[in-house]
Order: C-alpha cells, then structure tokens, then sequence
C-alpha cells in the first residue's frame, strides 16, 4: 500500500482518492469465515496496481463487506475503477478459494451495488468553496476602490 502523492502526468497533477465499499453478495458473512479471501483479495488488488493505474491505499475486511481507500488518475472513471477491482478479485477469489462457492449460490461473490466517495487531503468542500470564493477578491477590491478620475 502507497503514500499519499500526487500522481504526475505529461498534461495533468492529480490527487483523486476513493473510499470504495463492496458488500458481498446476498450480505452474506463470508469473511469472517474464510481468512483465505481477505489474503486473495489482497493479492489481486496487488496485481491490479500492476497493470491499471490503480493504488491501493488501504484495505479493510469486515465480516460481509470490504472497504477500500484507491487512488486513481482522472482517465479512469470511478465507474470503471470499482468494475475492474469487483470483476478480478471475484473472479480470483472464485478461482482460488472454492469453498465460497458454497456459501454464495448463484456464481456472483459482490452484490450489484457499492458506496463510492472522494476522499480529499488538500482542503474540506467548505474550505475550497471559500477559497475559490475569494479567488481574484484582491483584484477586485483593488479596482472597486479606486477613484475614477471622470465621475
């Protein structure tokens, strides 16, 4: 698991981080059970920051779901970051750890839905907000006041 940094590309800076949660299906406490799962995931999630442009910054196993904090570039939609993560370690997951398979019927090992949220560490929305509020206010100010020499 990395360091928060901003990631550098040849037209872009970025910071986008992701606080990911995934139920697994039916909610059915499949963690808890298996210690195998959480050490497969993890595993996976290794992989997946080898070939996509996806760091796994934290991992959290509960007894039926699984947090995850991500950091991602802005080519990659929050959409398509939480397809790749529930398509590969399900499918590891199944491949790997058999025994699932008998707890969750039906072949899915997530439900369909998630929470995902933006995780900021340069500034809250109400300091930015206030900020990009006050941007140019200098300016402004600077020329609001001036005597007009016309009037």
């Amino acid at each position: 698991m990395e360091e928060l940094e901003h990631i550098n590309k040849s037209h872009n800076v970025s910071m986008l981080i992701y606080h990911l949660v995934c139920p697994a299906k039916y909610r059915k406490v499949v963690f808890e059970k298996h210690e195998r799962i959480e050490n497969e995931i993890r595993r996976v999630c290794l992989e997946i920051e080898k070939r996509y442009e996806i760091n796994f910054l934290e991992i959290g196993v509960d007894k039926d779901h699984v947090h995850f904090m991500i950091q991602s570039v802005p080519m990659m939609s929050p959409k398509s970051i939480v397809s790749t993560v529930k398509s590969l370690t399900a499918r590891e997951v199944f491949k790997n750890c058999p025994e699932v398979k008998e707890s969750l019927w039906g072949g899915e090992f997530w439900t369909k839905g998630y929470y995902i949220n933006t995780v900021g560490k340069m500034g809250n929305a109400e300091g930015i907000r206030m900020y990009i509020q006050s941007q140019g206010s200098e300016y402004k100010s600077l020329h609001t006041n001036q005597l007009k020499l016309f009037e």
